[in-house]
């Protein structure tokens, strides 16, 4: 079979067609592994997001399936996140001293996407011990937005997003704690969906809080389309696509971000997406998102109860990096002094630090089982709140900013906070693109002495261009749903689509 003329084409055709046009022998999957490689060659020094190729077994799986191409996935090209074992790689977080666990084997779920057909290129990048929300590490060096090498992919499933973004691969598999899939998809303007937690579960990645047993990452999916994510758990047989009446559903929208502003164009994109889905007969309203905030403070004080305490011990005595250090260094601050610190932040002009502070800090296992009935008192009050505003889906922001500068994340975790109730809470959820940033958008957040504060302001300036994204949330085990409702958000957003498709 002749090979793919241009390789970036591939990026424009949906997975269904790829793997039709693999099973028809119509396309050669060796001709789809030879355009991954030439893109990556095209793209790797630029954005550094692939680090551990898997190409001598990824080669014998192309030659296998072009004698016999069968699979739900046949030719469809996969990164995995440094977390899931891969067989003859190794499961490094990020950390110099792992560089010798090499896997023995692969994990579950990448063991199931081989045995569909896919063709698991190899390993993608990550923050160090997937601690922060941008991706870089001492081992394998900083991944860059595929935009902007000014600019972080986001964290902690940034080297997927890259290259899902760049058009290296068809799909990435992370997970996702507190926004780790969502907020690199919103970064990179690609999709990416978090099922329900009892549908994948962690997908068997690499724990680094082994006993953090109340809120666990989820494995989940990246794709350039949203189809393409439905595509990927319909192959699994975890969630069947079926036609649904999206117009039936209700969905309620907030703009609520938490202590940091949302940007302008963050908050416009949520508003577009919106008007665009009532345009198309579903009923939609806007309601109050404060418990969302409640639920992600929550959610911070349940994963940082044991002040850092384990994801530490994966450092094995090295050094961590400045950011991830200064993120532990809080998250360990003794009850003793949290307090006084907390309010010297207060008093200097660091009010978001200080609120973080204060919600955040060790707890003794009596204190730990109070937050455990908390979440449960915010899961009723949850359910209340979808029964009472008649909702099955929510609308809402995924970060409060665009893809940030490289060097910001330890300051702009809580960016992110409007992801960690569906963290919180195991909901189905996901991202997708909707427009990018306006000229003006980018100059409308003001001066302020609070650090946190000025690194969003630093974000939005000079952002021009990026994409953008919204959350989009379900019920428990309302997967189909969000997918539906990604589908329709992503149809309407003709202006997105038109700019969305850049190359590195």
């Amino acid at each position: 079979m002749p090979a793919v003329e241009n390789p970036y084409a591939l990026n424009d055709v949906p997975l269904r067609d790829i793997v039709s046009n693999v099973l028809s022998g119509t396309l050669s999957p060796e001709a789809i592994l030879a355009a991954y490689q030439e893109v990556h060659r095209a793209t790797h020094q630029r954005i550094n997001a692939q680090v551990q190729p898997s190409d001598s077994r990824v080669f014998l799986d192309a030659q296998r399936l072009t004698r016999m191409p069968q699979g739900a996935l046949a030719g469809v090209t996969v990164s995995v996140k440094d977390c899931f074992a891969v067989e003859g790689l190794a499961t490094t977080l990020g950390v110099p001293l792992r560089v010798g666990a090499v896997d023995e084997s692969d994990c579950s779920l990448v063991s199931r996407l081989r045995m569909l057909g896919a063709l698991v290129v190899g390993k993608s990048n990550v923050p160090q011990l997937m601690y922060l929300h941008e991706t870089s590490n001492p081992l394998w060096g900083q991944t860059n937005h595929p935009f902007d090498s000014r600019r972080s992919p986001g964290g902690s499933s940034g080297g997927d997003a890259a290259l899902v973004a760049a058009g290296v691969v068809m799909l990435g598999i992370g997970n996702d704690l507190l926004g780790s899939i969502r907020q690199p998809a919103h970064a990179c303007g690609i999709a990416g969906f978090v099922p329900s937690d009892t549908i994948l579960g962690s997908g068997d990645a690499f724990n680094t809080m082994p006993s953090q047993m109340v809120v666990r990452a989820r494995a989940g999916f990246l794709a350039r389309r949203v189809d393409d994510l439905a595509m990927a758990m319909e192959s699994l047989a975890v969630c069947r696509s079926e036609p649904s009446a999206v117009e039936k559903m209700r969905v309620g929208w907030w703009l609520d971000s938490g202590p940091i502003q949302p940007s302008p164009a963050v908050s416009r994109a949520v508003e577009e997406a919106s008007m665009r889905i009532s345009m198309s007969g579903v009923d939609i309203k806007r309601i109050s998102g404060h418990l969302s905030i409640d639920a992600a403070w929550l959610h911070l004080a349940i994963v940082a109860a044991d002040g850092g305490r384990e994801v530490r011990q994966w450092l094995q005595n090295s050094r961590p990096m400045r950011d991830v250090e200064r993120l532990l260094r809080l998250a360990a601050l003794p009850r003793s002094v949290r307090h006084t610190v907390a309010q010297l932040a207060q008093w200097t002009g660091r009010s978001i630090e200080a609120e973080a502070l204060r919600a955040t800090g060790i707890r003794t296992d009596d204190e730990f089982m109070e937050l455990v009935k908390r979440r449960e008192s915010i899961r009723a009050q949850w359910q209340s709140m979808l029964f009472e505003q008649r909702c099955d889906v929510i609308l809402c922001p995924v970060s409060a900013l665009p893809a940030m500068p490289h060097g910001l994340a330890s300051k702009l975790l809580l960016a992110a906070m409007p992801c960690f109730a569906a963290n919180l809470l195991g909901l189905p959820c996901g991202t997708v693109p909707v427009s990018i940033v306006g000229q003006e958008e980018q100059y409308s957040r003001g001066a302020s002495w609070d650090p946190v504060r000025q690194a969003a302001r630093k974000t939005d300036f000079g952002s021009s261009g990026l994409p953008v994204g919204v959350q989009v949330i379900g019920r428990p085990g309302g997967d189909i749903e969000v997918l539906d409702v990604m589908r329709r958000i992503e149809r309407y957003s003709a202006e997105y689509g038109k700019s969305s498709h850049r190359r590195v």
